[in-house]
C-alpha cells in the first residue's frame, strides 16, 4: 500500500477519528466515517498491518512524572560519513531523556528534544550522555519556556 496513494476518503477519515480519540470502539469509528462495523475493522486492521497507523499511546502530562523541562539540543558531529551517523542513531536510542531526534539539513546535523526534570537533570544529561554520544563535536542547547502546541498531526 503506497502511504498516500492508495488511501482512500474513508482511510482518511479512519485516521483522522482516531488521531482525535484512539479510544474509541470499532463501532464508534464505523459510525463517526459512514461505515459498517465489518468493512470499518477490516480498513482499520490493513492500515495498522501496512504500517499507516504505527501504534496506539497514551498522551499523558509530563508535569505529573516531573518532567516539564523541555530543552532543544543541537548537535554537530565530527564525522558524518554513514557508519558514523549510524552510531549516532543507535547510541541516541539508549537515552530515554531524548524524546525526538531529528537530522536536519543545516549548519548543525542533529536537533534534540530532550525532556527532565529541571535545568539542572538537563544540565547532567547533557553533560553525562549526550556530549558522549559517538562524533558530537559540539552541542548548543535552547530551552523552551512555554509549549503552545505538541504532537498533532494534520492530514
Amino acid at each position: 500500500m503506497s502511504r498516500s496513494g492508495e488511501l482512500d476518503e474513508f482511510d482518511r477519515k479512519i485516521v483522522e477519528a482516531l488521531l482525535a480519540d484512539g479510544r474509541m470502539t470499532v463501532t464508534e469509528l464505523a459510525d463517526r466515517i459512514g461505515l459498517s462495523k465489518t468493512p470499518t475493522q477490516l480498513r482499520l486492521r490493513r492500515l495498522v498491518e501496512s504500517g499507516v497507523i504505527r501504534g496506539f499511546r497514551a498522551i499523558v502530562d509530563p508535569a505529573e512524572f516531573g518532567k516539564e523541562h523541555v530543552a532543544f539540543t543541537e548537535v554537530k558531529l565530527s564525522d558524518t560519513r554513514e557508519k558514523a551517523l549510524g552510531e549516532f542513531n543507535t547510541a541516541v536510542l539508549r537515552v530515554p531523556e531524548i524524546e525526538e531526534c531529528h537530522m536536519i539539513a543545516s549548519s548543525f546535523d542533529y536537533l534534540l528534544k530532550v525532556r527532565t526534570a529541571d535545568i539542572r537533570s538537563y544540565r547532567r544529561v547533557l553533560g553525562e550522555k549526550i556530549s558522549s554520544l559517538p562524533h558530537v563535536a559540539s552541542t548548543s542547547t535552547f530551552v523552551a519556556m512555554e509549549t503552545v502546541r505538541e504532537g498533532r498531526l494534520a492530514i
